[in-house]
């Protein structure tokens, strides 16, 4: 069984590799954005808590399976921010918030659009707030994509994108839990890729 598994990838991979030698592309790509990160700020705790939008940079590593199916491994450093009580602020965390998405790409020629689905997981560190308040030091969730790669000069892209990620944090206080915050931010992006 194994021989069997390891000898249909053995032939997915030629197969692809044949499909990018015929279009002059490997399969690999990589792109580095600038991004706004604009938290939906959404508070069951009744305490008016949001954090402060931002730029952050970002990078990806995208591998296409053939000329449609890729998965997608974003990537940035974590992220300081400040968090605001009916806009006071009273503490501050650092978030890191890998995210694996599926994409399909659409091929229109020199106009490469892509959707895609997957998940994020956020580390929520550095968590800094008043005495007897705490916060989930982890989220897991859903995220989606859409995007568009336009090409420049040979393997080097445009590329923008936009991304809705759920990133959610039980908030606790006395040990016990008040509420949800809902960070949930939209991503819009901006920048260059590669692909080889």
């Amino acid at each position: 069984m194994k021989k069997q598994v390891m000898a249909v990838a053995a032939l997915c991979a030629l197969m692809s590799g044949a499909a990018f030698a015929q279009d002059g592309q490997g399969p690999w790509m990589v792109r580095a954005r600038a991004v706004s990160l604009q938290s939906s700020n959404g508070d069951s705790t009744g305490l008016g808590l949001s954090i402060n939008n931002k730029w952050l940079p970002e990078g990806d590593i995208t591998y296409f399976f053939n000329k449609n199916i890729a998965a997608e491994l974003i990537l940035t450093v974590p992220q300081s921010q400040t968090l605001y009580s009916k806009g006071t602020a009273i503490g501050s965390f650092k978030h890191l918030p890998p995210t694996l998405l599926a994409q399909y790409h659409f091929d229109l020629g020199s106009f490469k659009p892509y959707v895609g689905a997957g998940i994020n997981y956020t580390s929520i560190t550095n968590i800094s707030l008043p005495a007897g308040v705490s916060i989930d030091s982890s989220s897991w969730g859903a995220a989606i994509q859409a995007g568009v790669d336009i090409p420049l000069s040979n393997n080097l892209y445009f590329n923008f994108d936009v991304k809705k990620v759920n990133i959610r944090t039980g908030v606790y206080a006395a040990g016990s839990q008040i509420g949800t915050f809902k960070i949930d931010p939209l991503l819009v992006g901006v920048g260059l890729g590669w692909r080889f």
